[in-house]
């Protein structure tokens, strides 16, 4: 009887490991990116690493994570010649300047 306690111990604490290893690779919260007042995507506890496109490009971010931003005006998470990315912070918003342009890709910011 005990052995199939230490079992079950032993999966449970594995189970919890998993989970916890698993939710370092997403940004807890949501996204919401928006081209003027239509909603373009809606992200749920995305992944924290890699570059992530935009169906279209963004006016708009509602950055709802626990997890600050930087957006592009490219598709690729590049900076072109003589531009910048944009930074956004932990539950801040941000609209696109005109002189800039739509952002069309947003990484996470190293922690």
């Amino acid at each position: 009887m005990s052995s199939s306690r230490t079992m079950a111990a032993l999966i449970g604490i594995a189970s919890f490991a998993l989970t916890l290893t698993a939710c370092e690779d997403q940004a807890s919260g949501q996204i919401v990116a928006r081209s003027g007042v239509r909603v373009v995507q809606t992200l749920s506890n995305p992944p924290t690493h890699g570059c992530h496109r935009f169906p279209e490009g963004i006016t708009h971010i509602d950055n709802q994570t626990q997890s600050s931003l930087l957006l592009y005006t490219t598709p690729d998470c590049s900076v072109p010649p003589g531009g910048q990315s944009s930074f956004l912070d932990i539950g801040a918003s941000d609209q696109a300047v005109m002189t800039t342009g739509p952002w069309h890709s947003f990484s996470f910011a190293p922690g």
